[in-house]
């Protein structure tokens, strides 16, 4: 495995982390919304 290899790796994986974490958030974020409307009656 090359330099250039090893670099893209860490890249993706980082890249991946941040997905991961926008993604957790956004469903956190439609969780509370369901709640809310299943609340309200809608």
């Amino acid at each position: 495995m090359e330099a250039s290899d090893i670099k893209r790796i860490k890249e993706l994986e980082e890249e991946n982390a941040k997905l991961k974490k926008l993604f957790a958030d956004v469903s956190l974020e439609n969780h509370a919304m369901k709640e809310l409307f299943a609340k309200k009656g809608w």
